[in-house]
Protein backbone atom coordinates (compact mmCIF):
# COMPACT_ATOMS: atom_id res chain seq x y z
CA UNK A 1 0.00 0.00 0.00
CA UNK A 2 1.35 3.60 -0.78
CA UNK A 3 1.79 5.33 2.60
CA UNK A 4 -0.01 8.66 1.21
CA UNK A 5 -3.17 6.33 0.56
CA UNK A 6 -5.90 6.39 2.81
CA UNK A 7 -6.83 3.31 2.47
CA UNK A 8 -6.04 -0.36 0.92
CA UNK A 9 -6.21 -0.51 -2.67
CA UNK A 10 -9.05 -3.29 -1.96
CA UNK A 11 -10.79 -1.04 0.24
CA UNK A 12 -11.44 1.69 -2.50
CA UNK A 13 -14.67 2.77 -2.94
CA UNK A 14 -16.21 3.24 -6.45
CA UNK A 15 -19.82 3.91 -7.26
CA UNK A 16 -19.98 3.29 -11.38
CA UNK A 17 -21.84 6.65 -12.81
CA UNK A 18 -24.73 5.61 -14.26
CA UNK A 19 -23.99 1.65 -14.48
CA UNK A 20 -27.92 0.75 -15.67
CA UNK A 21 -27.81 3.02 -18.15
CA UNK A 22 -24.69 2.64 -20.25
CA UNK A 23 -24.94 -1.06 -19.95
CA UNK A 24 -28.62 -0.57 -21.43
CA UNK A 25 -27.14 1.70 -24.40
CA UNK A 26 -24.25 -0.45 -24.95
CA UNK A 27 -26.31 -3.40 -25.41
CA UNK A 28 -24.02 -5.90 -24.64
CA UNK A 29 -23.69 -9.36 -26.55
CA UNK A 30 -22.41 -12.40 -24.89
CA UNK A 31 -19.54 -12.82 -27.62
CA UNK A 32 -18.45 -8.89 -28.16
CA UNK A 33 -15.76 -7.06 -27.98
CA UNK A 34 -15.80 -3.98 -26.00
CA UNK A 35 -13.90 -0.99 -24.55
CA UNK A 36 -13.85 0.70 -21.30
CA UNK A 37 -12.01 3.58 -22.60
CA UNK A 38 -11.41 5.08 -19.07
CA UNK A 39 -11.94 2.09 -16.64
CA UNK A 40 -10.77 3.88 -13.80
CA UNK A 41 -11.35 1.80 -10.98
CA UNK A 42 -13.20 -1.06 -12.77
CA UNK A 43 -16.86 -0.50 -11.88
CA UNK A 44 -17.93 -0.57 -15.44
CA UNK A 45 -15.45 -2.70 -16.59
CA UNK A 46 -16.59 -5.48 -14.01
CA UNK A 47 -19.77 -5.24 -15.28
CA UNK A 48 -19.68 -5.78 -18.69
CA UNK A 49 -17.53 -8.52 -18.22
CA UNK A 50 -19.77 -10.19 -16.08
CA UNK A 51 -22.20 -10.04 -19.36
CA UNK A 52 -19.78 -11.67 -21.44
CA UNK A 53 -19.40 -15.56 -22.91
CA UNK A 54 -16.80 -15.43 -25.23
CA UNK A 55 -16.39 -11.97 -25.86
CA UNK A 56 -13.64 -9.95 -23.42
CA UNK A 57 -13.37 -6.38 -22.55
CA UNK A 58 -10.60 -3.89 -23.26
CA UNK A 59 -9.98 -1.71 -19.74
CA UNK A 60 -8.09 1.65 -20.89
CA UNK A 61 -6.66 3.89 -18.80
CA UNK A 62 -4.09 6.40 -18.77
CA UNK A 63 -3.56 6.43 -15.23
CA UNK A 64 -1.52 3.34 -13.94
CA UNK A 65 -2.44 3.45 -10.49
CA UNK A 66 -6.18 3.27 -11.06
CA UNK A 67 -5.54 0.59 -13.60
CA UNK A 68 -3.63 -1.49 -10.50
CA UNK A 69 -7.00 -0.98 -8.27
CA UNK A 70 -9.18 -2.19 -11.36
CA UNK A 71 -6.81 -5.32 -11.92
CA UNK A 72 -7.62 -6.05 -7.63
CA UNK A 73 -11.06 -5.35 -8.16
CA UNK A 74 -12.36 -7.35 -10.92
CA UNK A 75 -9.98 -10.59 -10.51
CA UNK A 76 -12.90 -12.53 -10.57
CA UNK A 77 -13.42 -11.68 -14.31
CA UNK A 78 -9.86 -11.37 -15.32
CA UNK A 79 -10.16 -13.89 -18.07
CA UNK A 80 -12.76 -11.30 -19.77
CA UNK A 81 -10.74 -8.29 -18.96
CA UNK A 82 -7.76 -7.29 -21.38
CA UNK A 83 -5.75 -3.79 -19.50
CA UNK A 84 -3.87 -1.33 -21.73
CA UNK A 85 -2.49 2.02 -20.24
CA UNK A 86 -2.70 5.20 -21.91
CA UNK A 87 -4.15 8.32 -22.58
CA UNK A 88 -7.29 8.45 -25.84
CA UNK A 89 -4.60 8.75 -29.04
CA UNK A 90 -3.17 5.74 -28.20
CA UNK A 91 -6.21 3.93 -28.43
CA UNK A 92 -5.51 1.99 -31.85
CA UNK A 93 -2.54 0.84 -30.01
CA UNK A 94 -4.39 -0.97 -27.17
CA UNK A 95 -6.81 -2.33 -29.73
CA UNK A 96 -3.66 -3.65 -31.63
CA UNK A 97 -2.16 -5.42 -29.15
CA UNK A 98 -4.87 -7.84 -27.92
CA UNK A 99 -5.25 -8.48 -31.92
CA UNK A 100 -8.50 -6.35 -32.61
CA UNK A 101 -9.56 -4.30 -35.47
CA UNK A 102 -13.47 -3.30 -34.71
CA UNK A 103 -15.06 -3.69 -31.56
CA UNK A 104 -18.49 -4.16 -30.71
CA UNK A 105 -19.10 -1.05 -27.92
CA UNK A 106 -16.92 1.51 -26.45
CA UNK A 107 -17.70 3.27 -23.38
CA UNK A 108 -16.19 6.13 -22.12
CA UNK A 109 -17.40 7.98 -18.67
CA UNK A 110 -14.95 11.47 -18.26
CA UNK A 111 -15.23 11.77 -14.65
CA UNK A 112 -12.16 11.36 -12.61
CA UNK A 113 -12.05 8.95 -10.48
CA UNK A 114 -12.25 8.99 -6.90
CA UNK A 115 -8.91 7.62 -6.46
CA UNK A 116 -7.36 10.56 -7.96
CA UNK A 117 -9.36 13.30 -6.31
CA UNK A 118 -9.44 11.47 -2.80
CA UNK A 119 -5.55 10.81 -2.74
CA UNK A 120 -4.27 14.14 -1.10
CA UNK A 121 -0.70 13.03 -3.17
CA UNK A 122 -2.15 12.96 -6.36
CA UNK A 123 -3.17 16.89 -5.91
CA UNK A 124 -6.71 16.66 -7.44
CA UNK A 125 -8.37 17.48 -3.71
CA UNK A 126 -9.85 20.47 -2.56
CA UNK A 127 -10.15 18.59 0.69
CA UNK A 128 -7.12 16.85 1.00
CA UNK A 129 -3.95 19.14 1.12
CA UNK A 130 -1.03 18.25 -1.26
CA UNK A 131 1.41 18.81 -3.88
CA UNK A 132 -0.19 20.69 -6.58
CA UNK A 133 0.36 17.70 -8.97
CA UNK A 134 -2.89 17.07 -11.32
CA UNK A 135 -1.16 14.39 -13.49
CA UNK A 136 -3.59 11.47 -14.30
CA UNK A 137 -0.14 10.07 -15.88
CA UNK A 138 2.52 11.10 -13.58
CA UNK A 139 5.35 9.98 -16.01
CA UNK A 140 4.72 13.00 -18.01
CA UNK A 141 6.42 16.35 -16.86
CA UNK A 142 4.13 19.32 -16.27
CA UNK A 143 2.17 19.78 -13.59
CA UNK A 144 -0.69 21.78 -12.07
CA UNK A 145 2.12 23.74 -10.12
CA UNK A 146 4.39 24.60 -13.18
CA UNK A 147 1.08 26.06 -14.31
CA UNK A 148 -0.34 28.03 -11.39
CA UNK A 149 3.53 29.18 -10.68
CA UNK A 150 5.01 29.85 -14.24
CA UNK A 151 2.03 31.36 -16.44
CA UNK A 152 1.66 35.02 -17.20
CA UNK A 153 -1.33 36.36 -15.56
CA UNK A 154 -3.13 36.70 -18.27
CA UNK A 155 -2.27 33.22 -19.74
CA UNK A 156 -3.69 31.99 -16.41
CA UNK A 157 -7.01 34.20 -16.86
CA UNK A 158 -7.74 32.82 -20.05
CA UNK A 159 -7.24 29.05 -19.12
CA UNK A 160 -9.24 29.21 -15.97
CA UNK A 161 -11.76 31.35 -17.85
CA UNK A 162 -11.98 28.77 -21.09
CA UNK A 163 -11.47 26.05 -19.18
CA UNK A 164 -12.97 26.18 -15.73
CA UNK A 165 -16.35 28.69 -17.30
CA UNK A 166 -15.01 30.86 -14.45
CA UNK A 167 -16.39 34.14 -15.13
CA UNK A 168 -14.28 34.87 -12.08
CA UNK A 169 -11.13 34.51 -13.47
CA UNK A 170 -9.17 37.78 -14.13
CA UNK A 171 -9.46 37.92 -10.13
CA UNK A 172 -8.69 34.49 -9.33
CA UNK A 173 -5.41 35.10 -11.51
CA UNK A 174 -4.41 38.08 -10.01
CA UNK A 175 -4.19 36.48 -6.85
CA UNK A 176 -2.76 33.93 -7.53
CA UNK A 177 0.27 35.55 -9.38
CA UNK A 178 0.49 37.47 -6.04
CA UNK A 179 0.57 34.75 -3.68
CA UNK A 180 3.46 32.91 -5.83
CA UNK A 181 4.76 30.42 -5.33
CA UNK A 182 1.68 28.16 -4.42
CA UNK A 183 3.19 24.56 -3.96
CA UNK A 184 0.16 22.77 -2.50
CA UNK A 185 -3.58 22.20 -3.03
CA UNK A 186 -4.78 23.71 0.05
CA UNK A 187 -2.85 26.86 -0.38
CA UNK A 188 -4.23 27.53 -3.79
CA UNK A 189 -7.66 26.86 -2.31
CA UNK A 190 -7.42 29.20 0.26
CA UNK A 191 -5.68 31.98 -1.93
CA UNK A 192 -9.01 31.64 -4.12
CA UNK A 193 -11.71 31.48 -1.36
CA UNK A 194 -9.74 34.89 -0.11
CA UNK A 195 -9.67 36.37 -3.34
CA UNK A 196 -13.68 35.34 -4.34
CA UNK A 197 -15.21 34.07 -1.16
CA UNK A 198 -17.89 31.38 -0.91
CA UNK A 199 -21.03 32.31 -2.52
CA UNK A 200 -23.23 29.04 -3.21
CA UNK A 201 -22.87 25.31 -2.91
CA UNK A 202 -19.70 25.11 -4.55
CA UNK A 203 -16.23 25.80 -3.18
CA UNK A 204 -14.98 28.61 -5.46
CA UNK A 205 -11.42 26.99 -6.47
CA UNK A 206 -13.53 24.21 -8.23
CA UNK A 207 -13.59 25.47 -11.44
CA UNK A 208 -10.32 26.38 -11.25
CA UNK A 209 -8.40 23.09 -10.00
CA UNK A 210 -11.17 21.59 -13.35
CA UNK A 211 -9.36 24.07 -15.23
CA UNK A 212 -5.89 22.81 -14.00
CA UNK A 213 -6.67 19.08 -14.36
CA UNK A 214 -7.95 19.73 -17.62
CA UNK A 215 -5.00 21.34 -18.96
CA UNK A 216 -2.13 19.50 -17.26
CA UNK A 217 -4.10 16.15 -18.78
CA UNK A 218 -4.98 17.60 -22.20
CA UNK A 219 -7.96 16.64 -21.73
CA UNK A 220 -9.79 18.55 -24.60
CA UNK A 221 -7.33 17.58 -27.05
CA UNK A 222 -7.52 13.79 -26.19
CA UNK A 223 -11.39 13.68 -26.32
CA UNK A 224 -11.37 15.41 -29.67
CA UNK A 225 -8.75 12.48 -30.40
CA UNK A 226 -11.59 9.57 -29.25
CA UNK A 227 -14.19 11.37 -30.65
CA UNK A 228 -12.19 10.78 -34.08
CA UNK A 229 -11.06 7.62 -33.30
CA UNK A 230 -13.68 5.80 -31.63
CA UNK A 231 -16.13 5.62 -34.68
CA UNK A 232 -13.59 4.05 -37.01
CA UNK A 233 -12.90 1.13 -34.32
CA UNK A 234 -16.36 -0.15 -33.82
CA UNK A 235 -18.09 -2.57 -36.46
CA UNK A 236 -21.67 -1.74 -37.62
CA UNK A 237 -24.35 -2.31 -35.04
CA UNK A 238 -21.72 -1.26 -32.10
CA UNK A 239 -22.58 1.28 -29.57
CA UNK A 240 -20.28 4.92 -28.72
CA UNK A 241 -21.32 5.67 -25.47
CA UNK A 242 -20.27 8.79 -23.60
CA UNK A 243 -20.28 10.18 -19.91
CA UNK A 244 -19.90 13.88 -19.76
CA UNK A 245 -19.92 16.09 -16.45
CA UNK A 246 -18.74 19.36 -17.82
CA UNK A 247 -20.51 21.63 -20.46
CA UNK A 248 -17.32 21.86 -22.57
CA UNK A 249 -17.12 18.27 -22.79
CA UNK A 250 -21.27 17.54 -23.93
CA UNK A 251 -21.40 19.85 -26.43
CA UNK A 252 -17.98 18.39 -27.95
CA UNK A 253 -19.67 15.15 -27.70
CA UNK A 254 -23.22 16.30 -28.85
CA UNK A 255 -21.71 18.34 -31.83
CA UNK A 256 -19.37 15.36 -33.08
CA UNK A 257 -22.29 12.65 -32.97
CA UNK A 258 -24.37 15.10 -34.69
CA UNK A 259 -21.84 15.34 -37.45
CA UNK A 260 -21.82 11.88 -37.77
CA UNK A 261 -25.67 11.67 -37.74
CA UNK A 262 -25.63 13.81 -40.91
CA UNK A 263 -22.95 11.89 -43.11
CA UNK A 264 -25.10 9.01 -41.89
CA UNK A 265 -22.45 7.45 -40.21
CA UNK A 266 -24.43 6.56 -37.02
CA UNK A 267 -28.20 6.97 -35.57
CA UNK A 268 -28.01 8.82 -32.44
CA UNK A 269 -30.15 6.79 -29.82
CA UNK A 270 -30.47 9.68 -27.35
CA UNK A 271 -32.17 12.39 -28.61
CA UNK A 272 -32.54 14.08 -25.27
CA UNK A 273 -29.55 13.81 -23.21
CA UNK A 274 -29.75 11.09 -20.63
CA UNK A 275 -29.52 12.00 -16.80
CA UNK A 276 -29.01 10.21 -13.80
CA UNK A 277 -32.04 9.11 -11.70
CA UNK A 278 -33.30 10.92 -8.56
CA UNK A 279 -32.21 7.74 -6.45
CA UNK A 280 -28.87 7.78 -8.04
CA UNK A 281 -27.83 10.95 -7.25
CA UNK A 282 -29.39 10.50 -3.82
CA UNK A 283 -26.98 7.53 -3.21
CA UNK A 284 -24.11 9.36 -4.82
CA UNK A 285 -24.01 12.73 -4.71
CA UNK A 286 -20.67 12.85 -7.51
CA UNK A 287 -23.08 11.11 -10.46
CA UNK A 288 -25.38 15.00 -10.15
CA UNK A 289 -23.54 16.37 -13.23
CA UNK A 290 -23.74 13.02 -15.54
CA UNK A 291 -24.96 13.54 -18.81
CA UNK A 292 -25.44 10.30 -21.28
CA UNK A 293 -25.29 10.57 -25.12
CA UNK A 294 -24.98 7.70 -27.46
CA UNK A 295 -25.04 6.49 -31.08
CA UNK A 296 -25.48 3.53 -33.14
CA UNK A 297 -22.77 2.95 -35.92
CA UNK A 298 -24.34 2.37 -39.49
Amino acid sequence: MDPERSEPIALVRHYPVMLRESLEYLAIRPDGVYVDATAGLGGHTKAIAERLESGFVIACDRDAESLEIARAKTAGQSKRIRFFCGPFSNLPIGLKENGVELVDGVLADLGASRYQLSSRERGFSLIEDGPLDMRMDRSQRTTAADLVNELPEKALADLIYQLGEERRSRRISRAIVRARPILTTGRLAEVIETAVPRTGRLHPATQTFMALRMKVNGEMEELDELLRVAPERIRRGGRFVVLTFMSLEDRKVKQRFQSLARTGQVQILTKHVVRPSKEEVAGNAASRSAKLRAVELN
